[in-house]
């Protein structure tokens, strides 16, 4: 949707509809792609060099030859109340934000923001939404749900001027919460980009975002000299940490030492990879399966192959791009709200935490403490980095336990 086809603050429902020209053509080159050959020494289930051909390959071949895009389509619009607005950024300018708002029929319900992370969309929510504005327990707390899409992330219209990373998408949000949709005190949940969004918007709007739960946490630990019992804990972590607390070093470890690769493309030259990534709908399902296999606990979660190509989608109808290019906007930030400086100091909103075991960046007690108010922990046997998808029972219960706590109802009282 133009720009110029929306007023200021002024909702207009959305439907979304991929073009059927695009469809046609992802076909085609679906149809002409080349793949790469595995070498013979390389097991089956080794997935060190990246996505594996035999997978991509099958995918490939149900994209192009069953995969029913519109009634997927369908489905999404049937279960999803869709949106678009502008809406003024402070130090940007005009947006337009697509959204889903899902409302609760219960009088006590809490306006909750949930926002997505990368390679994730919107979507991301779609299992949650109804246990959480409509629970089957009359007594357990209910929500009114707002889902953002990031600018550039699905239907989401992409900035058209750089600079546009979580610090502005945390103000785009707070301006859709309060004043598009009049909810003057809310609570949030991110892992990911959500994390640093909504993280970022409760430094910069304490008088509204009143409480915080993540699935993520991505802080370092503090420096030496201020804490040098975390450091000496950490030193002798092996004898001192829990055992959940080594699961998540070693995943952090691994993570930096084998997986952060596409950050640092991604934080660099996004669009030198978007013209590969944005043209090639095998590049991107290649590059996408790989982190949806590694950050997930499969042991414990398959994604099926509609549900893939659906996420998928999301990114190869905006060619990709604009979501390798937040990456590079996220870290060119400056300022006390920036990403690079969004965890490293204290926050005194209350914090709600889900630790999941296959949760690529979920640091130890100690370092989290060191900037966050954390009021509510809770660790689970299994589940990865996308939560909402893997384990929705779970996520549902912590966030209905955190969001309707004691110390949850005095700071919306605040």
């Amino acid at each position: 949707m133009a720009e110029t086809e929306t007023v200021f603050n002024e909702p207009t429902p959305y439907t979304l509809r991929i073009d059927d020209e695009l469809l046609d053509v992802t076909k085609q080159k679906l149809q002409l792609a080349r793949f790469p050959e595995e070498q013979t020494d390389v097991d089956d289930n080794d997935w060190s060099q990246g996505a594996k051909v035999k997978v991509v390959r099958r995918l490939a071949n149900y994209w192009a030859n069953g995969f029913d895009w519109r009634a997927e389509e369908a489905r999404i619009n049937a279960e999803f109340n869709q949106f678009k607005v502008k809406v003024d950024i402070p130090g940007y300018g005009p947006q337009v934000l697509h959204y889903a708002h899902q409302i609760s029929s219960r009088p006590n319900a809490i306006p909750l923001l949930f926002v997505q992370g990368w390679p994730g969309s919107f979507l991301e929510a779609r299992k949650i939404i109804e246990p959480l504005t409509n629970p089957s327990d009359a007594n357990c707390q209910a929500f009114h749900v707002v889902i953002p899409s990031i600018p550039g992330f699905g239907p989401g219209d992409p900035p058209t001027k750089s600079r546009f990373g979580p610090m502005l998408t945390a103000r785009g949000f707070n301006t859709l919460m309060v004043e598009v949709l009049g909810y003057k005190q809310y609570v949030t949940q991110g892992g990911d980009w959500g994390a640093m969004i909504t993280r970022s918007m409760a430094m910069q709007y304490p008088q509204h975002v009143r409480a915080c739960h993540h699935n993520m946490f991505p802080c370092g630990p503090p420096p030496w000299y201020k804490a040098p019992l975390t450091m000496g804990r950490l030193i002798l972590s092996p004898y001192l940490y829990s055992k959940q607390e080594m699961g998540s070093l070693k995943n952090m470890q691994y993570y930096r030492k084998e997986q952060d690769g596409y950050l640092r493309v991604q934080s660099t030259r996004p669009q030198s990879l978007g013209f590969g990534l944005g043209d090639s709908p095998i590049g991107l399902l290649g590059w996408l399966v790989e982190k949806f296999h590694e950050w997930m606990d499969i042991a414990h979660y398959t994604m099926p192959d509609d549900e893939i190509l659906t996420f998928v989608m999301m990114h190869w109808m905006q060619g990709a791009t604009p979501g390798l290019r937040y990456y590079k906007m996220a870290f060119s930030e400056e300022g006390e709200y920036s990403t690079k400086k969004a965890f490293s100091r204290y926050l005194g909103t209350p914090i709600g935490l889900s630790h999941f075991p296959k949760e690529i960046m979920l640091p130890p007690q100690d370092w989290v403490a060191w900037v966050a108010n954390v009021q509510f922990r809770r660790e689970h046997d299994r589940g990865g980095h996308f939560a909402a998808v893997e384990c929705p029972e779970l996520l549902v219960r912590d966030l209905r336990d955190w969001f309707s706590s004691e110390v949850v109802k005095t700071a919306m009282q605040g």
